[in-house]
């Protein structure tokens, strides 16, 4: 196609410019004839009218007055010339004639100017080997342009290919940079607002299975403590009637079916953890929303159960770097270790503050405390009948957002205190001083030295 065009393009010009060479060729065989014709005005002597022949070019003839004048034109050529009153061009072999009629006397004299074939064409065939140079050029280029912009269809093609594919496969961070042509571009930014949107939808499902699981949490704390305020469900020991058995049995399908929910409950929580966090990244939300949200929760159970509780300083916001569903989900569980292994009527309370570059959440309760806190922190399982999650899913959350849990004991309520760390993102990073301990220690008098160490 692009051949086509460029020849459709040369081929009128190479004509255009053979035909101009040919008209400057015959303009100067009528100059050669004028000087000719100027000649006859004057005389018809032969000596002169050869001086002007020789001065006009040579190769003229002037038929009617010269004798015996060679002709390369066709008697009826020279007639025709001779019976009208404009030049008249005919084409020879060799070239072309042009014969001009001039009046001399009474007379009608031709003269005759003969153009070859290379001063006719002037120099055509190395124009027209020109512009076959200039075709080739253009169609090389074409090509190498045509190339250049199919690899770059052809490549940004095969990214939004592989993003589809990966798409598919279930990876919603896939994204494309826009390229090639206008087209594939746009189809790009199409691809990207997808994929985002999906990602929004996949997110806002799992937060939404989170938060059902953590309002699942708050009834089913209260059958578990219902339940544990039952009668013993133990038959291994005493004679009982039929009816007390079926009763004792159906007291520990009870208890067997709440652990059991609670269990599938704590696992759906991490899982959706898990992929919140995988899906969307680090995160971040209002650590003291979480606070005031979820202790609406529990604030009705704890009424129910006459718990003292109070919640202190989640009035100002305080942002830290973990998503919301995480840091509800260690908040329930740090209190729901509370409900559970604290008597009826055990007051509690949930602080949280902002200092020294990080964000502080501080459960404390009135209940007997924990014995052993690192064991505590470190077995990841109970061993009093629960799933072993709590601490662990708090110490995760922690560590996620570059902080720590800790658990003393509680200065006011007496009981246990856990303390959640979590990096404060607004706080400046802590720069290491020079004049730290090591300038302190060397600009210190030696004396003084000496006094600290007892000397």
């Amino acid at each position: 196609m692009t051949t086509v065009v460029a020849l459709a393009f040369l081929i009128p010009l190479g004509i255009a410019i053979q035909r101009d060479n040919r008209e400057d060729a015959l303009s100067e065989a009528a100059r050669r004839s004028g000087i000719v014709a100027g000649a006859l005005a004057v005389t018809t002597d032969a000596d002169k009218l050869g001086t002007a022949i020789q001065a006009a070019g040579g190769d003229v003839h002037v038929h009617g007055i010269e004798a015996g004048a060679k002709s390369r034109a066709a008697g009826v050529d020279i007639e025709r010339a001779s019976a009208g009153d404009q030049p008249v061009v005919v084409d020879v072999d060799g070239g072309a004639l042009r014969l001009e009629p001039v009046r001399v006397g009474n007379r009608i004299a031709v003269i005759e100017v003969f153009v070859a074939d290379p001063v006719l064409s002037g120099g055509s065939g190395q124009t027209w080997l020109l512009l076959f140079g200039i075709a080739l050029a253009l169609v090389v280029v074409t090509v190498i342009v045509v190339d250049r912009i199919a690899g770059r269809a052809v490549g940004a093609a095969r990214t939004l290919a592989n993003a589809a594919v990966g798409l598919g496969d279930g990876d919603l961070t896939t994204r494309v940079r826009p390229s090639g042509p206008r087209e594939l571009a746009e189809a790009g930014l199409a691809f990207n607002r997808m994929a985002e949107r999906l990602s929004v939808t996949r997110t806002d499902e799992f937060e939404l299975v989170a938060d059902l699981s953590h309002r699942l949490r708050t009834p089913l704390t209260v059958l578990r403590l219902d339940a544990d305020a039952l009668d013993s469900d133990d038959t291994s020991i005493g004679s009982f009637s039929e009816a007390e058995l079926d009763r004792r049995r159906t007291i520990r399908r009870i208890r067997q079916a709440i652990v059991t929910l609670e269990g599938e409950i704590d696992v759906l929580i991490k899982t959706t953890r898990k992929t919140i966090s995988q899906d969307v990244g680090p995160g971040s939300c209002d650590a003291s929303e979480v606070v005031r949200e979820r202790m609406v929760f529990w604030s009705q159970l704890a009424d129910d159960q006459n718990r003292p509780h109070r919640v202190v300083g989640a009035h100002t916001r305080m942002p830290v770097p973990v998503p919301r569903a995480e840091l509800a989900a260690a908040i329930d569980a740090v209190i729901g270790n509370v409900f559970r292994y604290t008597p009826q009527s055990t007051a509690f309370e949930v602080a949280i503050s902002r200092r020294d570059g990080y964000v502080a959440v501080r459960v404390d309760d009135a209940g007997p405390g924990i014995a052993n806190p690192e064991r505590a922190l470190r077995r990841g399982a109970s061993d009093r009948g629960s799933t072993g999650l709590g601490l662990d899913i708090a110490k995760r959350v922690t560590l996620q957002a570059r902080g720590s849990v800790s658990i003393d004991r509680a200065h006011q309520l007496g009981g246990a205190s856990v303390v959640m760390l979590l990096r404060d993102p607004d706080a400046p990073e802590k720069q290491v001083s020079r004049f730290g301990l090591v300038g302190r220690l060397a600009r210190e008098p030696a004396a003084r030295r000496r006094q600290k160490r007892g000397e």
